[in-house]
C-alpha cells in the first residue's frame, strides 16, 4: 500500500522538452538580435501591432510567441503598468500564458483550422476588450497553412485592429505566406544552432538531471538535430535513459552512436581518405564494418558529403573554415591536413559523385549495394588526372612529327594553350585541347590562332571545316568584301569592298563566337587602305601559274575576251567589282 501511495504520489514525468522549456527571454538560447529589437521598442514605447516568427522546426517559434505574449501583459503587484522584456520574477498572467489557458492569449493552429469561418470567428472577438490582462494577444501557429481566401478575410483585420488586440504568427514556410501579410508585420528570423553551442546546452542539461554523457556522445545528438533545440533534447532523452542502467558510467559515444543508427564518424573519415586515395578495398571493407554495425548507408554517404563539403570549405576559404560548419571544431585538425593534400578539383568532383551516388542510393532497391557502388566509382575517379594536370602534361608532350599540321602553344590573349594533333577534313592539324570552354571546336580554334601567321584564308575556312555549323553564304562575303587591315587574336579588323552587306561585322562576329567558344570583336575601318580580298588574291594567284602564263601566251584572245566583256558590263552599269569578280570566277 505505501509503494502504491507514494507512487500516486509522484508527478508525472514530463519530457525534457517541456520541462526546459524557456520562460523568458533571458531563458532563450540565442535570438539576441530580436531579443534586443524587442527590448529598444518596449522602452520606447513603439510596441509594434503584429509579429511573424520563421525557422526551421524546433527553433522556438512557438515558445518565442509564448515568452512575448507574456512581455506584452507582465504585471506585478505594485508594479508599473507597461510591458516589459525583463520579467524577473512570476507576473500575475505569467503561469496561466505559460500554460496555454488564459483567456486574453488565444492560440489558434492554423493547420487544423485553416478555413475562411475560423479567421471570421477570430475577426468577431478582436472587437472585444480583453478580460484580464493588458493586451488580447492572438497567436497563429504554422500561419502558412491558412486558405487564400482566409488570409484575404484577415488583412484588413491586421493592417488596423483595435489599440488592445496583438497578433504573433509562426510559420516554418515563410515563401508560403502572401507579401500582403508580410508587409503588415515585424519579421524575425530565428536561426538554427550551431553544433558546439547545442552540445553546451545539451550539456548544461545533462548536470541539471544529474546523468553524465560523454562529449562526443552530446555532438552526435547535436549533429543529428540538425540545429533544432526541441529534436536535440528528444534525443537526450533517449540517451539519458541508457544512463540509469549503468549510473555509475557515463553514456560513451558508441552507445548514442547504436541508439542513432549514425555511422561511426571517424571512421566516415578514413572511408573518405581511402576513397580519395583509390583505395577501394579498404574503402569497402570499412563501409561494410559500419554496415554491419547498423549504419544506414544513406547515412554513411551523407557523413562523406559533409565531410568533401567541409574539406572543400577549408581549401577554398583558408583553415579558418575548419571550425565553423556542422561539423564543429572537434574535427578541425583532420580537416586541415586533409584539405592540404587533395587538390579542390577533386574535391568538387567528389562531390559530385557522391551526390549522384545518394540519389540512386535513394531509390535503389538495395541501398548497401548502391553505396558501395558510388564508393567504387569514387575510388576509381581518383586516379584520373584533374583539369590542371591533363594541361600540364599535354604541355609537357610534343606531337609527332608527319602529321602535317603545326603546333600552337598561344591562343587568344597570349595564354598558352595545349596541344594535341587532330584530324580535319582528311588531313592532320594540330589544335588546342584545353580552352576556357571545353568545345569540339579545337581544330577550327587552332586554325584561327594561327592567322595572324598565315592568311586570312583560315577564317573564311571556318565555315566549311568539319564539326562547326557550316555557313556557305557568310564564306562566299568573306571572300568577296572582306579586305584586312588588322588581324590578331580575338580581334579583326577590315575595310569592306563595295557592295558588302552593313550587318557582316556583327553576323562574322557572332558566328565566330559560336565556331571558337571565344568573344571575337570585328570592326570596320572604311578610312585604312586594306588588303585585297581573298577572290581577288585567288585569282591572281591562278594568273601567275606558269602553266596558265603558257596558256595565254598561245591564246591570247582569252585576256581579250574577259576585257570585251568587263567593257560591257561597265556600260549598262557603273563599275561594280561584285560583277567583275564574279565573272572572273
Amino acid at each position: 500500500m505505501t509503494d502504491s501511495s507514494s507512487h500516486s504520489d509522484q508527478q508525472p514525468y514530463q519530457v525534457l522538452a517541456r520541462k526546459y522549456r524557456p520562460q523568458s527571454f533571458a531563458d532563450l538560447l540565442g535570438h539576441d538580435a530580436m531579443v534586443r529589437t524587442l527590448r529598444n521598442a518596449f522602452d520606447a514605447n513603439r510596441v509594434a501591432h503584429a509579429w511573424i516568427l520563421t525557422g526551421v522546426r524546433g527553433v522556438g517559434k512557438t515558445t518565442t510567441a509564448r515568452i512575448l505574449a507574456r512581455a506584452l501583459n507582465y504585471a506585478v503587484e505594485g508594479g508599473p503598468d507597461a510591458p516589459s522584456i525583463d520579467m524577473a520574477e512570476q507576473g500575475i498572467h505569467c503561469q496561466a500564458i505559460a500554460e496555454s489557458r488564459h483567456p486574453d492569449v488565444i492560440e489558434m493552429d492554423a493547420a487544423s483550422r485553416t478555413g475562411v469561418d475560423d479567421i471570421r470567428e477570430l475577426i468577431e472577438s478582436v472587437r472585444y476588450a480583453p478580460v484580464q490582462a493588458r493586451y488580447k494577444v492572438y497567436i497563429i501557429d504554422e500561419v502558412h497553412m491558412l486558405s487564400k481566401n482566409a488570409f484575404n478575410a484577415l488583412l484588413k483585420t491586421l493592417e488596423e485592429p483595435p489599440t488592445h488586440v496583438k497578433f504573433i504568427f509562426a510559420t516554418t514556410e515563410i515563401r508560403k505566406v502572401p507579401v500582403t501579410v508580410l508587409s503588415r508585420c515585424q519579421r524575425f528570423d530565428l536561426r538554427r544552432f550551431d553544433q558546439d553551442t547545442l552540445a553546451d546546452y545539451l550539456g548544461g542539461i545533462v548536470e541539471k538531471e544529474s546523468a553524465k554523457v560523454d562529449r562526443d556522445g552530446l555532438l552526435m545528438i547535436a549533429r543529428a538535430a540538425e540545429g533544432s533545440v526541441r529534436d536535440a533534447l528528444s534525443l537526450l532523452d533517449q540517451a539519458i535513459i541508457q544512463h540509469h542502467a549503468a549510473p555509475e558510467e557515463a553514456v560513451s559515444a558508441e552507445q548514442v552512436q547504436d541508439m542513432l543508427g549514425l555511422a561511426n564518424r571517424y571512421v566516415s573519415w578514413d572511408i573518405l581518405d581511402a576513397c580519395l586515395k583509390g583505395e577501394a578495398p579498404k574503402a569497402l571493407e570499412l563501409f561494410r564494418g559500419q554496415y554491419n554495425c547498423g549504419a544506414d548507408p544513406l547515412v554513411v554517404l551523407r557523413d562523406l558529403l559533409e565531410l568533401v563539403h567541409l574539406l572543400t570549405r577549408v581549401k577554398a576559404a583558408g583553415e579558418g573554415a575548419a571550425s565553423h560548419g556542422s561539423a564543429g571544431t572537434a574535427e578541425a585538425t583532420r580537416a586541415k591536413e586533409m584539405a592540404a593534400v587533395y587538390a579542390l578539383n577533386g574535391l568538387t568532383r567528389a562531390w559530385s559523385l557522391l551526390m549522384k551516388g545518394l540519389q540512386e542510393t535513394q531509390s535503389a532497391p538495395d541501398a548497401a549495394a548502391s553505396a558501395e557502388m558510388a564508393l567504387i566509382r569514387l575510388c576509381y575517379a581518383a586516379d584520373l588526372p584533374t583539369l590542371d594536370e591533363a594541361l600540364r602534361q599535354l604541355n609537357n608532350t610534343t606531337p609527332k612529327s608527319g602529321g602535317g599540321g603545326q603546333t600552337i602553344t598561344a591562343g587568344a590573349g597570349g595564354n598558352t594553350q595545349a596541344v594535341a594533333s587532330v584530324s580535319v577534313g582528311g588531313s592532320a592539324q594540330s589544335g588546342p585541347v584545353a580552352q576556357r570552354k571545353p568545345s569540339p571546336l579545337s581544330a577550327p580554334q587552332s586554325h584561327l590562332q594561327a592567322a595572324n601567321e598565315t592568311r586570312f584564308e583560315t577564317v573564311a575556312d571556318l565555315a566549311n571545316l568539319a564539326g562547326v555549323k557550316r555557313d556557305a553564304k557568310l564564306r562566299e562575303e568573306i571572300e568577296k568584301f572582306v579586305r584586312i587591315v588588322k588581324l590578331e587574336p580575338g580581334r579583326i579588323e577590315f575595310n569592306p569592298a563595295p557592295g558588302a552587306p552593313e550587318d557582316l561585322s556583327g553576323r562574322l562576329a557572332a558566328q565566330l563566337k559560336n565556331w571558337t567558344g571565344e568573344r571575337w570583336v570585328v570592326s570596320v575601318n572604311a578610312r585604312a587602305k586594306g588588303g585585297e580580298t581573298l577572290r581577288n588574291t585567288r585569282n591572281d594567284g591562278i594568273r601567275a601559274h606558269p602553266l596558265i602564263q603558257a596558256a595565254l601566251e598561245v591564246f591570247p584572245e582569252i585576256d581579250a575576251d574577259r576585257d570585251m566583256r568587263i567593257k560591257e558590263i561597265e556600260e549598262f552599269r557603273p563599275p561594280d567589282e561584285n560583277l567583275i569578280e564574279d565573272d572572273e570566277s
